[in-house]
C-alpha cells in the first residue's frame, strides 16, 4: 500500500478553496498509486487561532459539513481514503482540532481529536480523550497532531497496540523538531508518515519538510521547505496484517449455519470460469451471503463489465495442499529462512489451513471481463505469486499502468460497496463473514467457519 503526504500552503480562512486544493491533491496522489493521503494541521483553514476565535460558527465543521463534499467525492472518485485535519465540534458545540478519516467510498472511517494541546491552543479547543486508530487495506494506522508527537508515550502505545504506521498532521517551525521523527519511527519500531504545514500561522512560518521515516528511522522522502503543493510518497505494504498473524487466528468463529450453494445454479447471472478441473464442481460453491453481496456488486459495475469467479469454497484439504506446496517452494529458494518466517511468508499468497477464508466458502477469487466474456487488463494474472509478479499481484502496488490501476479500482468499489473485503496482498481475492472480513470492519466475530461440502 502506497499513502502519501499532502503539503500545501493553505487559504487564511477560505474552507471552499482549501477543500477544492485537497480535493485536488487526492486525485493526483491515487493516480500516483497511493490508497491514503495525509494533510497537515489545521489545513481546512490554515492555523490561525485568532481566526478561528473570531468567528468559531464559519470556521469549525463537522465531518458532514457541505464545505467538504469536494474531498468526500475525491476519496469517492479515487478510491482513496484520506485524513483532513480541521477545526472541528464535538456534540456540545466545544471546538477541537480533528481528524476526519474518510474512506475510499468517501464515508467516515473514524475521527480523532487532538489530545495535547499547544499554548494558546487550551484557551480555544477542548482536548480529546482518546487515542486515532484505524485499519485500512490491512494495514493498522495510528493518529496524532502536532504536539502529541512531543509524548513518547503516544507512540509507544500505537506500537503496542499493534499498530504499523504513525500518522501526523503537524505544523512545525523548524527543520529540527521535523528531522525528530526519526528517533520516533526508530524507538517504536514504525513506519513514520508527517503531512507539516507551510505559510503563516499563528505560531510563526511553518517550515513544510514533510516526510516519510522507515521503522529504522531511516528518511525515504521528504518535501520541500516552501514551493507549490507537493506529495511525499511511501511504500508499507510490509504492515499489512497476514493471514498468518496471531491476531486473525484469536478471533472468534460463531458459525451462523449458511448454507454452500452452487453458484451455476443458484445465480446464473453470475459468469463461473471453467478454468478449474474440479470434477466436484467444490470451487463453484459460496456462502449465500457472499453470493447475495456478489450480485449487487455487480449490479452496481460500469456498463459493459461484469464479475467472473474462478474459485469460491476450497475443501479443507485441498487448502492444506496449496499451502504447503507454496512453502515447500520457499524452502527451495531460501534454504536459511527458519519455519516461523516460511510459514508468515507463505501466508502472502495461500491462507493458514486452520484459518482459510475459503476453506469457510466466505471468500472468492475473481476478475472483471467485459460483457462478453472479454479480458480486463488487471496488472497480472489471477493468482500470480508475490515472487513471479514482483509485488504487483498486491492491490496497492505501485508501478502499475493506468489502465490496470482504474480497473482495480472499478473492481474495489464495487465490491466493498456490497460489504467484502479485500485481502490487500491479492487483488483478486475477497471475502465475507470470515476472520479477516471481521479484522476490517471490527466485527466481534467471524460468521463462518471451516465447512465440509
Amino acid at each position: 500500500m502506497i499513502i502519501a503526504a499532502a503539503q500545501f500552503t493553505p487559504v487564511p480562512g477560505d474552507i471552499d478553496a482549501n477543500a477544492a486544493r485537497m480535493a485536488a491533491l487526492i486525485t493526483e496522489a491515487a493516480d500516483r498509486g497511493a490508497g491514503l493521503v495525509v494533510f497537515a494541521e489545521l489545513a481546512l483553514t490554515q492555523y490561525d487561532l485568532t481566526a478561528i476565535a473570531a468567528d468559531p460558527g464559519a470556521m469549525t465543521v463537522t465531518h458532514d459539513d457541505a464545505r467538504l463534499a469536494p474531498v468526500r467525492e475525491a476519496c469517492r472518485a479515487s478510491g482513496a481514503a484520506a485524513v483532513v485535519n480541521a477545526a472541528g465540534r464535538v456534540a456540545d458545540g466545544s471546538p477541537t482540532i480533528a481528524s476526519f478519516v474518510y474512506g475510499p467510498d468517501g464515508g467516515l472511517l473514524t475521527r480523532y481529536d487532538k489530545r495535547h494541546l499547544y499554548e494558546g491552543e487550551n484557551d480555544l479547543f477542548a482536548a480529546g480523550a482518546a487515542d486515532g486508530r484505524f485499519t485500512l487495506g490491512g494495514v493498522r494506522f495510528a493518529l496524532a497532531t502536532c504536539f502529541d508527537n512531543s509524548f513518547p508515550e503516544v507512540a509507544a502505545r500505537a506500537a503496542a497496540d499493534g499498530c504499523g504506521v504513525y500518522l501526523a498532521s503537524s505544523f512545525h517551525g523548524a527543520a529540527d523538531r521535523v528531522a525528530r521523527y526519526a528517533d520516533l519511527a526508530r524507538d517504536n519500531g514504525l513506519h513514520v508518515l508527517l503531512a507539516n504545514g507551510m505559510g503563516a500561522g499563528s505560531a510563526g512560518e511553518a517550515c513544510g519538510r514533510s516526510g516519510a521515516w522507515l521503522p529504522s528511522g531511516e528518511q525515504v522522502a521528504a518535501a520541500g521547505p516552501d514551493g507549490p503543493p507537493e506529495l511525499v510518497l511511501t511504500d508499507v505494504r510490509d504492515r499489512i496484517t497476514l493471514m498468518a498473524d496471531p491476531e486473525i487466528a484469536a478471533i472468534p468463529v460463531r458459525e451462523c449455519g449458511e448454507d454452500l450453494v452452487d453458484v451455476r445454479a443458484a445465480a446464473p447471472a453470475l459468469l463461473m470460469g471453467d478454468g478449474r478441473h474440479d470434477e466436484r464442481g467444490a470451487h463453484a460453491h459460496l456462502r449465500t451471503g457472499v453470493l447475495q453481496r456478489l450480485l449487487a456488486a455487480q449490479d452496481a459495475l460500469p456498463d459493459g463489465l461484469r464479475l467472473e469467479l474462478v474459485e469460491g469454497y476450497r475443501p479443507p484439504g485441498l487448502q492444506r495442499r496449496y499451502f504447503e506446496e507454496y512453502a515447500d517452494e520457499l524452502r527451495a529458494a531460501h534454504p536459511g529462512w527458519d519455519a516461523a518466517r516460511i510459514h508468515q511468508a507463505a501466508s502472502r499468497y495461500v491462507s493458514p489451513p486452520d484459518i482459510a477464508p475459503h476453506s469457510a466458502g466466505g471468500a472468492v477469487d475473481l476478475t472483471l471481463v467485459t460483457t462478453d466474456g472479454g479480458y480486463v487488463d488487471m496488472g497480472t494474472e489471477i493468482n500470480a505469486s508475490p515472487e513471479e509478479s514482483d509485488g504487483a499481484c498486491y492491490t496497492g502496488a505501485p508501478g502499475l499502468t493506468p489502465t490496470a490501476r482504474a480497473n482495480r479500482r472499478v473492481l474495489s468499489t464495487a465490491l466493498s460497496a456490497a460489504g467484502l473485503v479485500n485481502y490487500p496482498t491479492e487483488w483478486w481475492h475477497w471475502s465475507y463473514g470470515d476472520r479477516y472480513w471481521a479484522l476490517v470492519t471490527g466485527a466481534e466475530h467471524a460468521l463462518y467457519g471451516p465447512k465440509e461440502l
